[in-house]
């Protein structure tokens, strides 16, 4: 299940926004939960060359059940803080 009502967003045209806190370089890659007013998530990948962001949007298109087109890095690419976009949610 998508279990947005733990996770603060913000609803938008297309779909909803919300802030992700990655942790690059862990022994798993996963979703963890809500952190703060966040989305905690766990990536494998070191945050280089856009191979953490790619793994990012490899695991929230799983954990959400959307195409992985359907979400967008809006904000801090090279950042642990981010903010994405993801289609179709409401």
């Amino acid at each position: 299940m998508h279990r947005l009502k733990d996770i603060p967003f913000t609803k938008t045209k297309e779909g909803i926004v919300i802030n992700i806190k990655v942790e690059p370089r862990s022994s798993r890659a996963m979703v963890v939960g809500p952190y703060g007013d966040a989305l905690k998530v766990k990536l494998t990948a070191p945050p280089v060359d856009g191979a953490a962001n790619k793994q990012l949007i490899e695991i929230l298109a799983r954990y959400f059940k959307v195409k992985k087109s359907s979400i967008r890095i809006i904000k801090g690419q090279q950042s642990k803080n981010k903010v994405v976009e993801i289609q179709g949610l409401e």
